[in-house]
């Protein structure tokens, strides 16, 4: 089976390069990143991601900003897409799924549990095992 795609886009660097490190240990698992919701919205349509790992709190054009363009497009609404964040009170997470969200990862999320935690968030992809 060819591994999953994911895309996780954070403004913050060091949390970036650690999310990413943490899901490519995972051998099942292809992942970019990128810093911006703006760069998301390109890497998403030119890489076609099986899902995007989002973050709430970004400057320019945040996580739910970036989440309603990428479902208004038809080159990448069927992508789902799992917001990260510190913020993660029942009312916000509620939130969050009502806007079309999969899941809700909690910052600061343990670099050694993240790809379990993508892992259930994925899609179920039906192919060889």
């Amino acid at each position: 089976m060819t591994p999953a795609r994911i895309l996780y886009v954070d403004d913050e660097n060091d949390i970036r390069e650690i999310a990413q490190m943490s899901l490519e240990l995972d051998p099942e698992f292809e992942v970019r990143s990128c810093s911006s919701g703006i760069e998301a919205l390109t890497d998403a349509v030119d890489w076609q991601p099986d899902l995007i790992l989002l973050d709430v709190m970004m400057p320019d054009m945040d996580g739910p900003e970036t989440l309603t363009r990428l479902a208004d497009s038809p080159l990448t609404a069927s992508i789902p897409v799992a917001f990260i964040t510190a913020r993660t009170q029942t009312h916000e997470v509620e939130r969050y799924l009502a806007m079309g969200a999969v899941g809700v990862i909690a910052k600061p999320f343990d670099p050694l549990a993240l790809a379990g935690e993508v892992r259930k968030l994925l899609p179920r992809r039906d192919g060889p095992a």
